[in-house]
């Protein structure tokens, strides 16, 4: 997804800010929103904690997979991170004090670093920029909802640790639902710049084209405020992005429904979320073991646990499985 603005508190904790109420806010309805941004919300049943407090799992070093680091990394000590500066819930977003980042992309990092005995340094910046840090080595490595694709992995290494998939989101009360490209055709739908969501919906609207129907309008958003205030305004008639925070947003704003869920890799083939690292760099094989240590441990079934996210567990990590086709497009 293209983030390049951090969210407002009420926008990022819960995505619930002016784009949730479906009218427009008095200033008394602001600081209800506000209120409500600072309460634990439950979502799949979890009640979610938004403090910086976060108390994440940890897990021992494994020093037989931290020598497999590639030598400078071990001796700096750090692992350095790169996330989204303006994710959604439960992914990776802004706590309550509008600066710490949480969620399960963060915790996960965190465990990783636990056993390749580094400590885990995160740097918060806009998605395309992930990548540019990934290619010069500024960052070893992105936990930030990357979807193992075969044209990324041109570039990149992939150590997968949870399943993709990606939803349809639109308001409250929708009886049109999302079964493949024809029910998208003359819709406005919303997506991010640059995701596999976009690559998706694109090849849909020309499906559609060659079919005789009409062709899919595209609107692109930068932040999770402006795609919620556009959907509540009728501006798009849908939002395509990741079922996580789809169903998470739907679940605690009660004004959303999930109409249409879908495989990140398209129809043939599962998608798997991984942990991406530029390629050859030596680094994708303990990211790899790690992941799986964490597997095996229990560390990561808690925390997709905690975050709601049980179903999209993975039973191992792999390194560059088959991911979505490179149609050229």
């Amino acid at each position: 997804m293209t983030t390049l603005a951090r969210p407002t508190l009420a926008a990022a904790a819960l995505a619930t800010a002016a784009a949730l109420s479906l009218t427009a806010c008095s200033s008394s309805a602001r600081t209800a929103a506000a209120s409500d941004a600072q309460a634990t919300p439950v979502a799949n049943g979890v009640s979610i904690n938004l403090s910086p407090d976060q108390n994440r799992f940890s897990t021992p070093a494994v020093a037989a997979i931290a020598s497999e680091l590639p030598q400078a990394i071990r001796q700096r000590g750090t692992l350095e991170i790169a996330d989204s500066s303006g994710g959604a819930a439960p992914l990776v977003f802004y706590a309550t004090d509008n600066k710490t980042q949480i969620g399960v992309e963060t915790d996960i990092a965190s465990a990783v670093a636990d056993v390749l005995g580094l400590k885990p340094h995160y740097n918060a910046v806009a998605w395309a920029q992930i990548f540019v840090g990934l290619d010069s080595g500024k960052y070893d490595v992105a936990f930030s909802n990357v979807t193992d694709t075969e044209l990324r992995k041109q570039k990149y290494d992939f150590a997968t640790y949870r399943f993709d998939n990606i939803a349809f989101e639109a308001k409250k009360g929708s009886t049109w639902k999302v079964a493949g490209p024809d029910d998208v055709a003359g819709r406005t739908i919303g997506v991010d710049s640059g995701t596999n969501q976009e690559k998706i919906l694109l090849d849909w609207s020309a499906q559609d084209v060659k079919k005789g129907l009409k062709p899919v309008t595209v609107k692109y958003f930068t932040t999770p405020s402006d795609y919620y205030l556009a959907l509540a305004s009728g501006r798009i008639d849908a939002y395509f992005g990741p079922n996580p925070t789809a169903q998470y947003h739907a679940n605690v704003s009660g004004q959303t429904q999930v109409v249409g869920v879908f495989s990140g890799a398209g129809s043939t083939l599962q998608g798997k979320i991984a942990a991406t690292t530029r390629k050859g760099d030596g680094l994708v094989k303990p990211l790899n073991e790690a992941l799986n240590e964490l597997i095996r441990n229990g560390t990561y079934g808690k925390i997709l646990a905690r975050w709601g996210l049980s179903s999209e567990a993975v039973a191992s990590s792999q390194i560059n499985p088959p991911g979505l086709p490179n149609t050229g497009s």
